[in-house]
């Protein structure tokens, strides 16, 4: 059985729109923004998820498409199969929270091995690149949901409001540091860590 992944989705949700060939696949997944979602840097990722929703009999070739002097491309549609399979994973995704590990958060896990002034400096950094984030998503939103039903851009809504709320975080963050109510050093975490250990 196929791997759920959010190609696998996005491949047989484009597929019951109308069947198309990969190249016209990855075309609209780029052209409605939803690369910033599902990786398709890869065309071979998107050829290999193709290949084994193929095998699992989801999606079929439907017809071998000849233009001149082009190779062949195969268009695909989508099978019953794959229908109630796009169903499943949907009602997964949708309803059940899944726990990710973002690196970020494994990155903020291991901080205290820094210094507050390199923390203060990266953190900066990250800032510069989150709030440029932000107001891209947010530009792309506005242009969009004048003529665009609000359901075709819940995916940006999502992300623009979680990386809001992630400058809002490292603003925090910020100001602690600054203000030095967040302060450490090696000597007084490595006593907090002995203070702490679980007596034999």
């Amino acid at each position: 059985m196929t791997k759920r992944s959010p190609l696998a989705l996005a491949v047989l949700a484009l597929l019951e729109e109308a069947p198309m060939h990969p190249y016209r696949m990855a075309q609209l997944i780029t052209l409605r923004g939803k690369d910033k979602v599902i990786n398709v840097s890869q065309r071979a990722s998107l050829y290999s998820t193709i290949e084994r929703l193929a095998r699992d009999e989801m999606i079929r070739v439907s017809e071998v498409e000849r233009d001149g002097q082009r190779p062949e491309r195969s268009v695909y549609e989508i099978t019953d199969a794959g229908r109630a399979t796009a169903q499943n994973w949907l009602t997964e995704m949708l309803s059940v929270p899944k726990r990710g590990f973002p690196d970020f958060y494994a990155a903020l896990a291991h901080a205290p091995i820094l210094t507050p002034e390199v923390l203060q400096k990266l953190l900066v950094d990250r800032r510069e690149l989150v709030a440029a984030e932000v107001a891209a998503l947010r530009d792309e939103i506005s242009s969009v949901c004048a003529f665009l039903p609000t359901i075709v851009w819940l995916d940006a809504e999502l992300m623009c409001r979680t990386r809001a709320t992630e400058l809002d975080f490292i603003d925090d963050v910020l100001a602690q540091l600054i203000s030095g109510t967040m302060a450490w050093t090696k000597e007084s975490l490595a006593a907090l860590s002995l203070a702490n250990e679980p007596k034999p």
